[in-house]
């Protein structure tokens, strides 16, 4: 039996997703709305498959999936996502994720998403492909942009996008304040400015908060 963990915020999706995956007979779904209940559920009965939404208001589906990766190592990770994602494909993958697919595609190409992460591999249509082979120059340029900071300094300017404190960011990165503190110091380095705010002015004027918002 395949055991799917549906996180998503929005309760009509989650449910029609929980619906299509059941309607196989050797798939089992969980739906949750929110990221505590899946960290919860993912270290007491780790589950073969994670379905998250990518565009949650607390928690991006990024966010959570490097948290359940803490947890669980060989997690497979699905994204799910109704907006174009093409521009941060290799982004995403990087992050150690095991696929994404969007909320517009058929169950077919869902449930197949799922087989194929289970078994190790990533489903990818070729309609990304060809947009991938046609954006090559755009998703370069965005990379080169984004190359300059770590995943993780990523993650820091990300939090600091929501306001969170030293002590906020280091509790949600599992980090002590000391190596945020240090972290933020090269970011604004790297960004050549003196400050939180113009760290955040920089960093969207160059486009790098998009990656993972």
């Amino acid at each position: 039996m395949i055991r799917v963990l549906i996180v998503d915020d929005h309760q009509i999706v989650g449910e029609g997703t929980k619906s299509m995956i059941e309607l196989e007979e050797d798939m089992q779904a969980e739906y949750i709305l929110n990221e505590q209940e899946a960290l919860i559920k993912s270290d007491a009965t780790p589950f073969d498959v994670y379905l998250l939404d990518m565009n949650m208001p607390n928690c991006s589906g990024i966010e959570l999936a490097q948290k359940i990766l803490h947890i669980q190592t060989d997690a497979k990770i699905i994204l799910y996502t109704g907006f174009e994602y093409v521009s941060q494909f290799n982004l995403l993958i990087n992050s150690g994720i095991s696929g994404i697919i969007s909320k517009s595609a058929s169950q077919q190409e869902l449930l197949m998403a799922i087989r194929a992460a289970v078994n190790g591999y990533t489903l990818l249509p070729i309609s990304l492909l060809r947009q991938l082979r046609t954006d090559d120059i755009t998703t370069q340029q965005l990379e080169n942009k984004t190359a300059l900071l770590t995943q993780k300094e990523l993650e820091i300017l990300e939090s600091v996008s929501k306001g969170s404190s030293n002590k906020q960011i280091a509790d949600e990165l599992y980090m002590s304040s000391r190596a945020v503190e240090y972290n933020l110091t090269k970011i604004f380095k790297k960004l050549k400015v003196g400050s939180r705010s113009e760290a955040l002015t920089e960093a969207m004027r160059q486009d790098i908060l998009k990656v993972h918002i």
